[in-house]
Order: structure tokens, then sequence, then C-alpha cells
């Protein structure tokens, strides 16, 4: 599996801004109605940011109205009596929208994440309960965010290096929700840039199919766990529910401009090419052409990795059914393809970390 520490990808934004003599003590506003919760986000921030508290969202809105030129970052949780956290934070980022808003939030309704990424200028969300390092990681990123755009001073590859981590961030997030797919975002991501290379795909396509296979699965963060990790063979409902994670990943990226061009690709990649795929059972060369690379990867991976129904089927194994798919499940060009690459593949499956080196395209464009 693929499970490399942000420092081995690239080095901190922060430090960036720290040659540059831009940084400063930050100031976090903590919201949490429960008191325990409140002691534990202070004691995870005390020795690094100045803190702010506040029990609802009224109060909330007063502290960052009477410090509004000190706040950098806004941590609230979402259930809250008075007023909930997504309505907290809309009201917040009409009287401060460049600081950091970060919701965290015990419920994995499709709803309130995209009413929060919609409505709240939303840096991230974390699902509770949250790991203290985790979210101590996800702060110090937007803390180098709010540097960056405060100094005004933003360099494109610095923008890019921000992208790229918060993407990663949020891959890393959704395969922690079942142990048994960890790291599948990132190795489906490897295989299918890897097969876009081999079929020539132009610079600017290789970024959005990279950037695709990361976010492919994102819609399972609505997707109730019991599903997700049930060891016997989903009923006719669960299949349903587990069917409506690709046009969930389409709505919850729908408003962020940037990602407008990979949406196809997340949407579609459980599309067939003999038309029995969904969500929309688009055909043969109706299925958008990253649709089409990731399918290939994302059944690669499923079959090669261990599920909590069975145990990893072996490499030789998974190419053959990919080989005999060809023109009915996978674009039998690509399939092909795929086939005859078997042994990068393989190499790629078993040294993940070198192969994402070589082969990412984002990562080398923040590094160049």
């Amino acid at each position: 599996m693929l499970n490399v520490k942000n420092d081995f990808f690239l080095n901190s934004v922060g430090e960036l801004i720290s040659a540059t003599s831009l940084q400063k003590e930050h100031t976090i506003l903590i919201v949490d109605d429960e008191i325990n919760n409140l002691q534990l986000l202070k004691r995870t921030f005390r020795n690094k940011y100045h803190i702010l508290t506040a029990s609802n969202g009224l109060e909330g809105l007063e502290v960052l109205k009477n410090n509004i030129n000190d706040i950098s970052i806004i941590v609230s949780d979402h259930k809250m009596p008075i007023m909930e956290g997504t309505k907290f934070l809309e009201e917040a980022n009409l009287i401060a929208p460049d600081v950091i808003k970060i919701l965290l939030t015990g419920f994995s309704d499709i709803e309130i994440i995209t009413d929060a990424v919609n409505k709240c200028n939303l840096f991230q969300y974390m699902l509770k309960p949250f790991n203290p390092d985790e979210l101590q990681e996800v702060v110090k990123t937007g803390v180098d965010k709010f540097d960056l755009v405060s100094s005004k001073s933003l360099i494109l590859k610095d923008l890019k290096e921000l992208f790229y981590k918060t993407i990663k961030s949020i891959a890393s997030a959704l395969d922690a929700k079942d142990p048994y797919t960890h790291g599948h975002s990132m190795r489906v991501t490897l295989y299918s840039i890897i097969l876009a290379k081999e079929l020539n795909v132009p610079e600017h396509d290789l970024e959005l199919i990279e950037t695709a296979g990361l976010l492919h699965d994102i819609g399972k963060i609505a997707i109730p766990e019991s599903i997700l990790c049930k060891p016997g063979k989903l009923d006719d409902n669960e299949y349903a529910i587990m069917k409506s994670h690709p046009a969930n990943s389409e709505r919850l990226i729908a408003s962020i401009k940037k990602l407008h061009e990979v949406s196809p690709g997340v949407k579609h990649h459980h599309e067939r090419w003999d038309g029995k795929g969904y969500p929309d059972g688009l055909k043969g060369e109706d299925i958008p052409y990253s649709a089409r690379i990731i399918a290939i990867a994302d059944t690669y991976d499923a079959m090669t990795s261990t599920r909590s129904y069975r145990k990893a089927l072996d490499h030789d194994i998974a190419i053959n059914e990919i080989s005999k798919c060809a023109g009915t499940q996978f674009d039998p060009v690509m399939a092909q393809k795929f086939v005859e690459i078997e042994s990068i593949i393989k190499s790629a499956k078993d040294y993940p970390e070198e192969y994402y080196l070589k082969y990412s395209t984002l990562y080398k464009e923040i590094i160049d």
C-alpha cells in the first residue's frame, strides 16, 4: 500500500513562508458546546497557537467580530444547540472570508458535507472521533494557506503544492474509513497515470486523471461503514446505497471551479463499455476517457487488495480477468494496453512510493 509521509513528497509550505520572514503567531477560534471537546482541542493546539473559545455559534460570531484581525483559523463542531456548525461557518464567512474554516462532524451525511463545502468556504472537514495528530496537520496546512493568501505573494508552485496536499489529504481521510481499502485511492491513481502515459495522454489530461484518481471514491464518505466494511455480500438495498457514491462524488466537487474538468472521470468510473454500468449506463466511447482509464485501475486494485469479504487475488489472475473483460466491462484498447504493461503495473504494486515519484504529474509540477 502507498503509505508515504508528507515530507517524503514535498517540503511544507510553512518552510517557504518562514524563509521570507512572513510567519507570525496564529490564533485559533474553537467553537464547541461540549466542555470536554473544548478542553481536548485546547490541549491539542495550546503549545503552537493562541486559543480563543466559544460554546455556541452565536458566541463564536461575537468572538470573531471582536478579534477579526487576529483569528487565522476557525475549528467548529457541527452538531450544536442555538446554531449548527454549518450555519455558524456560513455567517463567519460573511464576516471573515479569508479565515480558514474547519468543520468537525460525527455525521457522514452527504447533504451536510455538500452544504458546508458550498456555503461556508470550507477548507476541510473531519469526521469524529478525530485523530489529534491528523487535526494538527490539517490546521498546519490551513495556517500555511492563510499566510500565503495574507502575504499576497503567491506563486504558482505554492498554489499547486497546497492543492496537491489538500487533495491527498482528502483521499487519505476517505481511505481511513475502511482499513481494508487503506491506500486504495493512491494506488488507483498510480495505476491510472501509468496507463495514461502508456496511451500517450497529453500532459494537461494527465493532471486531470491524477486528480480524478485521488478523488474517485470521495462520495463514499456518505456511505455507512456498516455497508463499506460488511464482510459478506451486500443485499439489494445496500448495493443501491453503495452505487450512489459516484453521483455523491460529483455533487461534492461540483462547486469547486478547479475540479470541473475532473468531474466526468469521478462520476463515471463505474460505467461499463457494454452499457451495463452505473450511474448513467453510458456505453463505449460515450464514457469519458478518464473514467475508462480509472475503471481499469480501480478494478485491478480491488482484485489485488484484501477486502473484508475476501483475500487479495494474485496479480496474474487479476490481469487475466481484465483481459477477459476487454470489450464488455472495459475499453478494449485500454484493457489490452494494461495487459501489455502488466510487468510495470506489478512493479508499481510492489514499489508504489518509487513509482509514484516517477509517474506523478502533480508532484513533479510542485518540485520543478
